[in-house]
Protein backbone atom coordinates (compact mmCIF):
# COMPACT_ATOMS: atom_id res chain seq x y z
CA UNK A 1 0.00 0.00 0.00
CA UNK A 2 3.43 2.18 0.69
CA UNK A 3 3.25 3.47 -2.90
CA UNK A 4 0.08 4.45 -3.49
CA UNK A 5 -0.06 8.17 -2.59
CA UNK A 6 -2.31 9.23 0.59
CA UNK A 7 -4.33 11.78 -1.11
CA UNK A 8 -5.37 8.19 -3.44
CA UNK A 9 -5.69 6.35 0.10
CA UNK A 10 -7.95 8.65 1.53
CA UNK A 11 -10.35 8.88 -1.62
CA UNK A 12 -13.91 8.69 -0.16
CA UNK A 13 -15.99 6.08 -1.07
CA UNK A 14 -19.62 7.29 0.02
CA UNK A 15 -21.22 10.27 0.47
CA UNK A 16 -20.89 10.65 3.78
CA UNK A 17 -16.81 10.60 3.80
CA UNK A 18 -16.96 13.80 1.37
CA UNK A 19 -15.75 16.84 3.20
CA UNK A 20 -16.87 20.25 2.29
CA UNK A 21 -19.21 21.07 -0.64
CA UNK A 22 -21.92 21.36 2.07
CA UNK A 23 -24.28 23.20 -0.60
CA UNK A 24 -23.89 19.93 -2.60
CA UNK A 25 -24.21 17.02 -0.46
CA UNK A 26 -24.86 18.16 2.98
CA UNK A 27 -27.54 17.42 4.48
CA UNK A 28 -30.06 20.61 2.74
CA UNK A 29 -27.11 19.68 -0.70
CA UNK A 30 -28.89 20.48 -4.33
CA UNK A 31 -27.16 17.11 -5.05
CA UNK A 32 -27.73 14.66 -2.50
CA UNK A 33 -30.84 13.76 -2.93
CA UNK A 34 -30.14 12.99 -6.40
CA UNK A 35 -27.25 10.64 -5.62
CA UNK A 36 -29.00 8.78 -3.04
CA UNK A 37 -32.01 8.18 -5.26
CA UNK A 38 -29.68 7.20 -8.03
CA UNK A 39 -31.29 9.98 -10.38
CA UNK A 40 -28.23 10.83 -12.29
CA UNK A 41 -28.27 13.93 -15.31
CA UNK A 42 -25.30 14.21 -17.16
CA UNK A 43 -23.28 17.38 -15.17
CA UNK A 44 -20.54 19.52 -15.34
CA UNK A 45 -18.47 19.77 -12.24
CA UNK A 46 -16.88 23.23 -12.10
CA UNK A 47 -14.32 24.30 -9.19
CA UNK A 48 -10.48 24.78 -8.69
CA UNK A 49 -8.34 21.83 -8.55
CA UNK A 50 -7.65 19.44 -5.70
CA UNK A 51 -11.98 19.65 -4.34
CA UNK A 52 -13.42 16.61 -5.19
CA UNK A 53 -14.56 16.79 -8.24
CA UNK A 54 -12.90 13.11 -9.47
CA UNK A 55 -13.69 11.75 -6.27
CA UNK A 56 -17.34 13.10 -6.43
CA UNK A 57 -18.11 11.55 -9.40
CA UNK A 58 -16.72 8.30 -8.23
CA UNK A 59 -19.33 8.39 -5.53
CA UNK A 60 -21.94 8.95 -7.63
CA UNK A 61 -21.37 5.64 -10.16
CA UNK A 62 -21.00 3.92 -6.68
CA UNK A 63 -24.37 4.71 -5.27
CA UNK A 64 -26.14 4.77 -8.40
CA UNK A 65 -24.11 1.11 -9.14
CA UNK A 66 -23.72 2.02 -12.58
CA UNK A 67 -20.10 1.05 -14.27
CA UNK A 68 -17.92 3.85 -14.63
CA UNK A 69 -15.35 5.40 -17.48
CA UNK A 70 -13.04 7.31 -16.51
CA UNK A 71 -11.07 9.81 -19.67
CA UNK A 72 -8.76 12.18 -18.90
CA UNK A 73 -9.01 15.27 -22.01
CA UNK A 74 -5.40 15.74 -21.83
CA UNK A 75 -4.46 12.51 -23.35
CA UNK A 76 -7.60 10.80 -24.80
CA UNK A 77 -8.52 11.31 -28.57
CA UNK A 78 -12.14 11.44 -30.43
CA UNK A 79 -11.52 7.60 -30.80
CA UNK A 80 -11.20 7.46 -27.40
CA UNK A 81 -14.27 8.81 -26.24
CA UNK A 82 -16.00 6.57 -29.34
CA UNK A 83 -14.29 3.40 -27.48
CA UNK A 84 -15.51 4.03 -24.21
CA UNK A 85 -19.52 5.23 -25.74
CA UNK A 86 -19.50 1.38 -27.92
CA UNK A 87 -18.26 -0.32 -24.62
CA UNK A 88 -20.87 1.76 -22.42
CA UNK A 89 -23.78 0.84 -25.16
CA UNK A 90 -23.16 -2.49 -24.48
CA UNK A 91 -22.93 -2.24 -20.56
CA UNK A 92 -26.74 -0.38 -20.72
CA UNK A 93 -28.01 -3.40 -22.66
CA UNK A 94 -26.36 -5.37 -19.67
CA UNK A 95 -27.88 -3.29 -16.65
CA UNK A 96 -31.08 -2.02 -19.01
CA UNK A 97 -31.90 0.92 -17.23
CA UNK A 98 -28.58 2.24 -15.72
CA UNK A 99 -27.14 4.29 -18.00
CA UNK A 100 -23.11 3.70 -17.62
CA UNK A 101 -21.42 6.71 -16.03
CA UNK A 102 -18.79 8.53 -18.60
CA UNK A 103 -16.03 10.93 -16.14
CA UNK A 104 -14.23 13.02 -18.92
CA UNK A 105 -11.38 14.97 -16.21
CA UNK A 106 -10.48 18.27 -17.65
CA UNK A 107 -13.25 18.29 -20.17
CA UNK A 108 -12.19 22.09 -21.04
CA UNK A 109 -9.21 21.01 -22.88
CA UNK A 110 -11.57 19.00 -25.18
CA UNK A 111 -11.72 20.83 -28.76
CA UNK A 112 -14.80 21.00 -30.49
CA UNK A 113 -14.89 17.43 -32.37
CA UNK A 114 -14.40 15.89 -29.56
CA UNK A 115 -17.07 17.70 -27.74
CA UNK A 116 -18.84 16.86 -30.43
CA UNK A 117 -18.92 13.30 -30.51
CA UNK A 118 -20.07 13.56 -26.84
CA UNK A 119 -23.41 14.67 -28.24
CA UNK A 120 -25.40 11.80 -29.36
CA UNK A 121 -24.23 9.21 -26.55
CA UNK A 122 -25.61 12.03 -24.05
CA UNK A 123 -29.02 12.86 -25.95
CA UNK A 124 -29.84 9.18 -27.11
CA UNK A 125 -28.85 7.88 -22.93
CA UNK A 126 -26.06 5.54 -24.12
CA UNK A 127 -24.36 7.36 -21.34
CA UNK A 128 -24.40 9.82 -18.37
CA UNK A 129 -21.40 12.43 -19.20
CA UNK A 130 -19.92 13.95 -15.85
CA UNK A 131 -17.61 16.73 -16.69
CA UNK A 132 -14.99 18.45 -14.55
CA UNK A 133 -13.22 21.58 -15.27
CA UNK A 134 -11.83 24.25 -13.81
CA UNK A 135 -12.49 26.58 -16.25
CA UNK A 136 -15.69 28.35 -17.23
CA UNK A 137 -17.58 26.24 -19.07
CA UNK A 138 -19.81 28.41 -20.32
CA UNK A 139 -16.59 29.43 -22.50
CA UNK A 140 -14.84 26.13 -22.54
CA UNK A 141 -17.77 23.63 -23.45
CA UNK A 142 -19.96 24.08 -26.75
CA UNK A 143 -23.23 25.40 -26.23
CA UNK A 144 -25.08 22.15 -27.43
CA UNK A 145 -22.83 19.69 -25.60
CA UNK A 146 -23.57 22.67 -22.53
CA UNK A 147 -27.59 22.88 -22.67
CA UNK A 148 -27.53 18.95 -22.68
CA UNK A 149 -26.07 18.93 -18.82
CA UNK A 150 -26.71 20.34 -15.03
CA UNK A 151 -23.36 22.67 -13.88
CA UNK A 152 -22.45 22.21 -10.40
CA UNK A 153 -20.26 24.52 -8.99
CA UNK A 154 -17.44 23.16 -6.26
CA UNK A 155 -16.01 25.57 -3.93
CA UNK A 156 -12.65 25.81 -2.65
CA UNK A 157 -11.92 24.55 0.44
CA UNK A 158 -12.23 26.52 3.77
CA UNK A 159 -9.30 26.35 5.91
CA UNK A 160 -11.17 24.24 8.63
CA UNK A 161 -11.91 21.40 5.71
CA UNK A 162 -8.61 21.07 5.10
CA UNK A 163 -7.93 20.45 8.88
CA UNK A 164 -10.32 18.18 8.56
CA UNK A 165 -8.86 16.24 5.50
CA UNK A 166 -5.38 16.17 7.73
CA UNK A 167 -6.57 14.64 10.63
CA UNK A 168 -8.32 12.21 9.33
CA UNK A 169 -5.37 10.99 7.32
CA UNK A 170 -3.25 10.96 10.14
CA UNK A 171 -6.22 8.93 12.43
CA UNK A 172 -7.25 7.23 9.82
CA UNK A 173 -4.49 5.79 6.98
CA UNK A 174 -3.29 2.31 7.13
CA UNK A 175 0.08 3.57 7.04
CA UNK A 176 0.19 6.80 8.73
CA UNK A 177 -2.08 5.71 11.96
CA UNK A 178 0.75 2.98 12.97
CA UNK A 179 3.34 6.11 13.59
CA UNK A 180 3.37 8.73 16.32
CA UNK A 181 2.06 12.09 14.40
CA UNK A 182 1.20 14.80 15.98
CA UNK A 183 0.01 18.05 14.27
CA UNK A 184 1.26 20.94 15.64
CA UNK A 185 0.90 23.82 13.07
CA UNK A 186 -0.74 23.52 9.70
CA UNK A 187 -0.72 27.24 8.64
CA UNK A 188 2.23 26.03 5.61
CA UNK A 189 0.97 23.11 5.04
CA UNK A 190 -2.71 24.73 4.17
CA UNK A 191 -0.11 27.57 1.91
CA UNK A 192 1.50 25.67 -0.02
CA UNK A 193 -1.02 23.22 -0.51
CA UNK A 194 -3.06 26.19 -2.40
CA UNK A 195 -6.44 25.04 -1.04
CA UNK A 196 -5.71 21.23 -3.14
CA UNK A 197 -6.97 19.07 -1.13
CA UNK A 198 -4.63 15.83 -3.36
CA UNK A 199 -1.52 18.22 -2.62
CA UNK A 200 -1.98 18.88 0.77
CA UNK A 201 -2.13 15.09 1.61
CA UNK A 202 0.49 14.30 -0.78
CA UNK A 203 2.68 17.05 0.87
CA UNK A 204 1.70 15.58 4.52
CA UNK A 205 2.87 12.22 3.39
CA UNK A 206 6.53 13.60 1.78
CA UNK A 207 6.98 15.46 5.55
CA UNK A 208 6.15 12.16 7.16
CA UNK A 209 8.35 10.01 5.20
CA UNK A 210 11.38 12.11 5.51
CA UNK A 211 11.18 12.50 9.07
CA UNK A 212 13.27 9.83 10.92
CA UNK A 213 12.11 10.45 14.45
CA UNK A 214 10.04 8.24 16.46
CA UNK A 215 7.51 10.76 17.09
CA UNK A 216 6.94 13.38 14.35
CA UNK A 217 6.02 17.16 14.86
CA UNK A 218 4.32 18.55 12.11
CA UNK A 219 5.63 22.18 12.64
CA UNK A 220 5.46 25.24 9.67
CA UNK A 221 9.32 25.40 9.91
CA UNK A 222 9.86 21.24 9.33
CA UNK A 223 7.13 21.20 6.51
CA UNK A 224 8.85 24.62 5.04
CA UNK A 225 12.37 22.32 5.30
CA UNK A 226 11.24 19.72 3.44
CA UNK A 227 8.89 21.10 1.39
CA UNK A 228 11.98 23.18 -0.15
CA UNK A 229 13.77 20.76 -0.65
CA UNK A 230 12.01 17.95 -2.07
CA UNK A 231 8.89 19.37 -3.96
CA UNK A 232 8.57 21.29 -7.03
CA UNK A 233 6.36 24.16 -6.02
CA UNK A 234 5.04 24.74 -9.70
CA UNK A 235 3.77 21.75 -11.19
CA UNK A 236 4.00 22.66 -15.00
CA UNK A 237 1.77 19.82 -16.11
CA UNK A 238 -0.96 20.75 -13.76
CA UNK A 239 -3.66 23.96 -13.66
CA UNK A 240 -0.96 25.77 -11.28
CA UNK A 241 0.75 26.55 -14.69
CA UNK A 242 -2.17 27.74 -16.37
CA UNK A 243 -2.78 30.30 -12.94
CA UNK A 244 0.47 31.55 -13.21
CA UNK A 245 1.02 32.16 -16.74
CA UNK A 246 -2.32 34.47 -16.57
CA UNK A 247 -1.28 36.27 -14.06
CA UNK A 248 2.38 36.86 -15.76
CA UNK A 249 0.33 37.86 -18.73
CA UNK A 250 -2.19 40.21 -16.89
CA UNK A 251 0.46 41.52 -14.59
CA UNK A 252 2.81 42.85 -18.25
CA UNK A 253 -0.85 43.71 -19.63
CA UNK A 254 -1.43 45.69 -16.61
CA UNK A 255 2.08 47.55 -16.64
CA UNK A 256 3.71 46.42 -13.73
CA UNK A 257 7.11 45.24 -14.28
CA UNK A 258 7.43 44.06 -10.50
CA UNK A 259 4.35 41.89 -10.59
CA UNK A 260 5.75 40.17 -14.46
CA UNK A 261 9.11 39.73 -12.41
CA UNK A 262 7.70 37.91 -9.51
CA UNK A 263 5.35 35.27 -11.46
CA UNK A 264 8.42 34.95 -14.87
CA UNK A 265 10.40 33.45 -11.18
CA UNK A 266 7.87 31.64 -10.34
CA UNK A 267 7.67 29.86 -13.96
CA UNK A 268 11.64 29.51 -14.09
CA UNK A 269 12.13 28.08 -10.86
CA UNK A 270 9.34 25.56 -11.41
CA UNK A 271 11.51 24.39 -14.35
CA UNK A 272 8.53 25.83 -16.51
CA UNK A 273 9.64 25.72 -20.73
CA UNK A 274 11.52 29.04 -21.63
CA UNK A 275 10.09 28.82 -25.14
CA UNK A 276 6.68 28.09 -23.62
CA UNK A 277 7.33 31.74 -21.81
CA UNK A 278 8.73 33.41 -24.79
CA UNK A 279 6.22 32.31 -26.83
CA UNK A 280 3.14 33.38 -24.86
CA UNK A 281 5.40 37.39 -24.58
CA UNK A 282 5.39 37.34 -28.23
CA UNK A 283 1.72 37.18 -28.69
CA UNK A 284 0.87 39.70 -25.84
CA UNK A 285 3.40 42.19 -27.93
CA UNK A 286 1.06 41.78 -31.41
CA UNK A 287 -2.76 41.45 -28.86
CA UNK A 288 -1.93 43.81 -25.56
CA UNK A 289 0.82 46.44 -27.34
CA UNK A 290 0.87 46.36 -31.10
CA UNK A 291 1.24 49.87 -33.18
CA UNK A 292 1.62 51.62 -29.76
CA UNK A 293 4.83 50.17 -29.79
CA UNK A 294 5.51 47.58 -32.89
CA UNK A 295 9.16 47.23 -31.57
CA UNK A 296 7.65 44.96 -28.66
CA UNK A 297 7.11 42.11 -31.51
CA UNK A 298 10.42 42.50 -32.78
CA UNK A 299 11.89 42.67 -28.78
CA UNK A 300 9.69 39.83 -28.49
CA UNK A 301 10.38 38.03 -31.84
CA UNK A 302 14.01 38.22 -31.05
CA UNK A 303 13.84 36.88 -27.03
CA UNK A 304 12.10 33.94 -29.16
CA UNK A 305 15.12 33.27 -30.82
CA UNK A 306 17.68 33.78 -28.03
CA UNK A 307 16.38 31.92 -25.74
CA UNK A 308 15.99 28.89 -28.35
CA UNK A 309 19.72 29.50 -28.84
CA UNK A 310 20.98 30.57 -25.11
CA UNK A 311 18.60 27.90 -23.07
CA UNK A 312 18.81 27.77 -19.35
CA UNK A 313 19.76 29.27 -17.09
CA UNK A 314 20.94 32.67 -18.79
CA UNK A 315 17.94 32.64 -21.18
CA UNK A 316 16.19 34.07 -17.55
CA UNK A 317 18.15 37.54 -17.99
CA UNK A 318 16.93 37.55 -21.43
CA UNK A 319 13.55 36.79 -20.57
CA UNK A 320 13.25 39.25 -17.53
CA UNK A 321 14.43 41.81 -19.70
CA UNK A 322 11.72 41.12 -22.40
CA UNK A 323 9.06 41.27 -19.84
CA UNK A 324 10.35 44.44 -18.48
CA UNK A 325 10.12 45.94 -22.13
CA UNK A 326 6.98 44.39 -22.55
CA UNK A 327 5.17 45.94 -19.51
CA UNK A 328 6.44 49.16 -19.77
CA UNK A 329 5.39 49.52 -22.59
CA UNK A 330 2.29 51.82 -23.84
CA UNK A 331 -0.69 49.38 -24.66
CA UNK A 332 -2.92 49.20 -27.12
CA UNK A 333 -5.60 45.78 -28.27
CA UNK A 334 -6.76 47.86 -31.43
CA UNK A 335 -5.16 45.30 -34.26
CA UNK A 336 -6.77 42.41 -31.80
CA UNK A 337 -10.13 44.05 -31.71
CA UNK A 338 -9.97 45.58 -35.14
CA UNK A 339 -9.55 41.88 -36.62
CA UNK A 340 -11.79 40.08 -34.17
CA UNK A 341 -14.68 42.66 -35.37
CA UNK A 342 -13.53 41.68 -39.36
CA UNK A 343 -13.67 37.90 -38.67
CA UNK A 344 -17.41 38.93 -37.09
CA UNK A 345 -18.22 41.18 -39.94
CA UNK A 346 -17.90 38.54 -42.43
CA UNK A 347 -19.49 35.92 -40.80
CA UNK A 348 -22.48 37.61 -40.12
CA UNK A 349 -22.09 39.32 -44.21
CA UNK A 350 -20.77 36.02 -46.07
CA UNK A 351 -18.70 36.39 -49.48
CA UNK A 352 -19.28 39.77 -50.42
CA UNK A 353 -18.17 40.73 -54.06
CA UNK A 354 -15.09 42.00 -54.67
CA UNK A 355 -15.38 45.81 -56.18
CA UNK A 356 -14.32 45.21 -60.08
CA UNK A 357 -11.88 47.85 -59.76
CA UNK A 358 -9.93 45.89 -57.10
CA UNK A 359 -10.14 42.18 -59.31
CA UNK A 360 -7.51 40.70 -60.83
CA UNK A 361 -7.36 40.46 -65.00
CA UNK A 362 -5.13 38.12 -66.24
CA UNK A 363 -7.34 37.01 -69.21
CA UNK A 364 -9.22 39.66 -72.35
CA UNK A 365 -12.28 38.44 -70.71
CA UNK A 366 -11.82 39.82 -67.61
CA UNK A 367 -10.82 42.77 -68.38
CA UNK A 368 -13.76 42.98 -71.02
CA UNK A 369 -15.41 42.44 -67.93
CA UNK A 370 -14.26 45.50 -66.81
CA UNK A 371 -11.78 44.13 -64.22
CA UNK A 372 -9.20 46.31 -62.87
CA UNK A 373 -10.64 48.92 -64.87
CA UNK A 374 -11.03 51.76 -62.69
CA UNK A 375 -8.31 50.91 -60.45
CA UNK A 376 -6.72 54.17 -59.21
CA UNK A 377 -2.93 53.00 -58.77
CA UNK A 378 -1.80 55.24 -55.69
CA UNK A 379 1.78 56.28 -56.38
CA UNK A 380 0.81 57.76 -59.24
CA UNK A 381 -0.96 60.31 -57.33
CA UNK A 382 0.59 63.05 -55.40
CA UNK A 383 1.18 61.81 -51.78
CA UNK A 384 0.52 58.20 -52.95
CA UNK A 385 -2.67 58.05 -51.91
CA UNK A 386 -6.05 58.36 -54.21
CA UNK A 387 -9.31 57.86 -52.58
CA UNK A 388 -11.18 54.86 -53.89
CA UNK A 389 -13.34 52.05 -52.80
CA UNK A 390 -11.54 49.34 -51.55
CA UNK A 391 -14.62 47.43 -49.37
CA UNK A 392 -17.41 45.94 -51.06
CA UNK A 393 -20.27 48.45 -51.67
CA UNK A 394 -22.67 46.74 -49.08
CA UNK A 395 -19.86 47.25 -46.28
CA UNK A 396 -18.57 50.97 -47.81
CA UNK A 397 -17.19 52.85 -44.69
CA UNK A 398 -17.84 50.53 -42.16
CA UNK A 399 -14.69 51.01 -39.93
CA UNK A 400 -12.99 48.21 -38.24
CA UNK A 401 -9.81 49.87 -36.93
CA UNK A 402 -9.95 51.94 -34.20
CA UNK A 403 -6.75 53.68 -33.22
CA UNK A 404 -5.82 53.35 -29.34
CA UNK A 405 -5.06 55.95 -26.89
CA UNK A 406 -1.47 56.32 -26.88
CA UNK A 407 0.74 58.78 -28.46
CA UNK A 408 1.73 56.68 -31.51
CA UNK A 409 -1.83 55.82 -32.96
CA UNK A 410 -2.92 59.43 -32.39
CA UNK A 411 -0.68 59.93 -35.13
CA UNK A 412 -1.91 57.45 -36.94
CA UNK A 413 -5.78 59.07 -36.73
CA UNK A 414 -4.70 61.73 -37.63
CA UNK A 415 -3.52 60.23 -40.56
CA UNK A 416 -6.39 58.61 -41.38
CA UNK A 417 -8.32 61.50 -40.45
CA UNK A 418 -6.25 63.52 -43.15
CA UNK A 419 -6.38 60.88 -45.91
CA UNK A 420 -10.07 59.59 -45.42
CA UNK A 421 -12.12 62.73 -44.09
CA UNK A 422 -15.34 61.56 -42.61
CA UNK A 423 -15.58 58.64 -44.50
CA UNK A 424 -13.98 56.42 -41.71
CA UNK A 425 -14.97 58.91 -39.10
CA UNK A 426 -11.84 59.02 -37.80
Amino acid sequence: MNHIPLAERMRPKTIDDLIGQEHLIGAQGSLRAHILKGLIPSMIFWGPPGVGKTTLASVISEHAHRPFYHLSAINSSVKDVRDVIDHAKKDKGIFTAKNPILFIDEIHRFNKAQQDSLLAAVEKGWITLIGATTENPSFEVISALLSRCQVYVLKAFEEADLVKLLKRAIEKDAVLSEQNISLKETDVLIQLSGGDGRKLLNLLELVVQADTADTIDITNEKVMHFAQKNVVLYDKTGEQHYDIISAFIKSIRGSDPNAAVYYLARMIEGGEDVKFIARRMLILASEDIGNANPTALVMANNTFQAVAVVGHPESRIILSQCAIYLATSPKSNSSYTAINQAQELVRKTGNLSVPLALRNAPTKLMKDLDYGKSYKYAHDFEGNFAAQNFLPDEIEGAKLYEPGQNQREYTIREFLKKLWGKKYGY
